[in-house]
């Protein structure tokens, strides 16, 4: 099992995200066990497997939405728990009903106002000067006062980076940011995310299906499969003897022009769809 402790190469003695001995099951069903994750200020962390793995559930232990069945957890040097302005939350994309008629401006603005009651004049110039600020950071500000019901789906999810980012969090949990996105918009929003955590030192964690968008960008890996996981980097986990071991099937790694392929014989090995190797002859 490969296991890196990422305390060991922080430059801080507080790690951004702290699991220890981390364990989640619902009853017999065991989705991880014994997990050891230090996320350092500044690390971009992609957490993978296919559907029902726990994915989405770690964000969700992240949040403070679910409860650990054993072990701890700490984020932005806290107990997980709503109201933690630290911590900046980008949510899977889902569409956006047309008659919505918030601006996009209003909408980035929420990430502003969530951790604030009874803003006065000086906060309300504040707000606008990071709402703006975000807004030109994600090149959103064409269409920031335009009903976000009728953006695009890659305008829409530009938006809701910029809400995530307006607080500038320490911390930025990521949940299948890329679902439904183009390759273009894949590549956008990555490369966004990217330079916020670059200037700000602020730790990522992003569950994907895929990782070819992210992977130039990734220090570790966080791989889940049924109860068991490996965390290190890419290349030491996105390999055919790591994923043969994990699924306990023959897997093959195949790289190609820079980009990791999975060739297996679950179609569920790869969520964005199975891979095969006829396919990738014609790469």
């Amino acid at each position: 099992m490969i296991e890196l402790n990422g305390a060991s190469q922080m430059t801080s003695s507080t790690p951004a995200v702290s699991l220890a001995g981390a364990r989640l099951a619902y009853g017999d069903r065991v989705l991880w066990d014994g997990l050891d994750l230090d996320v350092a200020p500044g690390e971009f962390v992609a957490v993978l497997g296919p559907n029902g793995s726990g994915k989405t559930s770690l964000m969700r232990v992240l949040l403070g939405q679910q409860k650990l069945t054993a072990g701890t957890v700490r984020i932005a040097g806290a107990a997980p728990g709503r109201g933690n302005r630290s911590i900046g939350y980008i949510p899977q994309q889902k569409a956006i009903d047309p008659t919505v008629a918030v601006r996009g401006r209003d909408l980035v603005g929420l990430g502003y106002d969530g951790h604030r009651w009874g803003l006065g004049f000086s906060d309300m110039r504040e707000r606008r000067r990071q709402v703006d600020r975000v807004l030109e950071a994600v090149g959103a500000t064409g269409y920031a006062n335009r009903p976000v019901g009728l953006l695009s789906g890659g305008e829409q999810q530009r938006l809701r980076v910029a809400q995530a980012l307006v607080g500038d969090p320490t911390v930025l949990l990521c949940d299948e940011p890329l679902l439904s996105l183009d390759l273009a918009h894949q590549r956008a929003v990555s490369a966004l995310i990217d330079a916020h955590r670059r200037e700000s030192g602020s730790a990522v964690l992003f569950v994907t299906h895929e990782i070819n968008p992210v992977l130039p960008l990734v220090d570790r890996v966080v791989y889940l499969v049924d109860g068991r996981f490996r965390v290190g980097p890419p290349e030491q986990v996105m390999t055919s003897a790591t994923l043969s071991e994990l699924y306990g099937t023959e897997i093959a790694v195949v790289r190609v022009r820079g980009q990791i392929h999975i060739v297996g014989a679950h179609s569920d090995l790869c969520e964005d769809g199975s891979h095969h190797a006829d396919e990738l002859v014609e790469h």
